[in-house]
């Protein structure tokens, strides 16, 4: 009598552990996916291009044509980092945040 008694009990004790090893597998599933934002630009992104060079007092053709052509190569060098980095970044962008649409 005894034990059919403690086989029921120790059977019980094993199926209340299952079950509640079940449940608590269940409960991991249940929560929300974390969904992560977009990274806002990084501060180097947002550096201004340096000062185009200036005429001097008393500055002759041939000096003008020399600062002409070192800011024109300056100006578009710095507009054609900028704008292809934030063409990376606008498509990086929209890319990521496709996936989870």
């Amino acid at each position: 009598m005894m034990d059919q008694e403690q086989n029921r009990r120790s059977s019980l004790i094993v199926t209340l552990l299952f079950l509640a090893a079940i449940v608590a597998m269940c409960a991991g599933c249940t929560t929300p996916p974390v969904r992560q934002k977009w990274p806002d630009a990084p501060k180097f992104s947002e550096q201004t291009c340096p000062q185009l060079e200036k005429l001097k007092e008393g500055a002759q053709l041939s000096d003008v044509a020399k600062t002409v052509t070192i800011n024109y190569s300056t100006y578009y060098e710095c507009a054609v980092k900028n704008d292809a980095w934030i063409e990376w970044y606008k498509i990086q962008k929209s890319i990521y945040e496709g996936t989870y649409k």
